[in-house]
């Protein structure tokens, strides 16, 4: 029984994501920022199919959080075959958190990192697939590495695309680094999905509501994130981005090496990991 851990698992396409993968015989590791709403998707998963759903809670959005994560994650799982970066924030105002930073910023790019890095020795030991949920927006994406991390950039349309593609820069330097070791990593856009990530209030969000009636479905957005998961074919294969289920090429602006290697230091010194962390 392979062992999957889902981040942001108790709702949208995670939870569609966590439920095929209960239908498929797998052990979920669901986590969830909230405890009684993990409960609820763990009780309602359980009887989803022949897999089993063990919850782990933990805030992503502060480094505390994401360091206790992962001490969550390892003491639940004595391995892991699939790790899937799906938790994300779509933020409409500015907000930073107890360590100073932007709330977004962190979700979408410093905890998958700091969490590739805390779960690394057992990724290695289980030769681990990784994959990363993102967002074909990406191409907007700005990142300025003075003041993305504080939000002093922040614009409520702006600031997700930025920081999606913060991580999505980052994805082939984690490919080089687990080349000869074992992990795999690869990302995808599961398309435009009718979730409640990014909904607002007043005129605005009815309109976005209306709209997003005719997005497709968290069921429909689930399937390309579990092919990426459970492919045998995709064995070995790793670095690359797809479409939807289709390898497809990054566009220039996630191919800018020197803006990789400042946000990779950048992420190692706000997260106080080195390259032995």
């Amino acid at each position: 029984m392979k062992t999957v851990v889902v981040t942001g698992g108790n709702r949208g396409i995670g939870h569609a994501v966590a439920r095929e993968l209960v239908t498929r015989g797998c052990r979920v590791v669901l986590h969830a920022r909230d405890r009684e709403r993990g409960e609820r998707a763990r009780d309602e998963l359980g009887g989803a199919g022949p897999g089993e759903v063990t919850l782990v809670w933990g805030d992503l959005s502060t480094k505390r959080g994401i360091r206790e994560t992962a001490e969550a994650i390892l003491a639940t799982c004595p391995r892991i075959d699939v790790l899937i970066h799906n938790a994300g924030l779509w933020p409409s105002e500015r907000t930073l958190n107890e360590d100073g930073l932007e709330m977004a910023f962190v979700v979408n790019h410093l905890a998958p990192f700091m969490l590739n890095h805390l779960l690394e020795a057992r990724l290695v030991e289980s030769r681990s697939r990784v994959v990363q949920v993102s967002a074909g927006i990406y191409v907007k994406g700005r990142p300025d590495l003075e003041k993305t991390p504080t939000g002093d950039d922040f614009h409520p349309l702006g600031t997700y695309p930025t920081t999606k593609l913060c991580n999505l820069l980052l994805v082939p330097r984690f490919a080089a680094r687990w080349k000869e070791r074992g992990p795999t990593i690869l990302a995808l856009h599961p398309g435009v999905i009718r979730t409640g990530l990014g909904d607002r209030k007043g005129l605005l969000g009815g309109l976005l509501r209306v709209v997003k009636r005719l997005w497709k479905s968290p069921e429909e957005g689930a399937r390309p994130v579990v092919k990426l998961a459970l492919d045998p074919a995709l064995e070995g294969v790793t670095g690359r981005y797809y479409h939807l289920d289709m390898e497809t090429e990054l566009h220039p602006v996630a191919r800018k090496e020197t803006l990789a290697a400042g946000l990779w230091a950048q992420a190692q010194k706000l997260s106080g990991l080195g390259e032995a962390g």
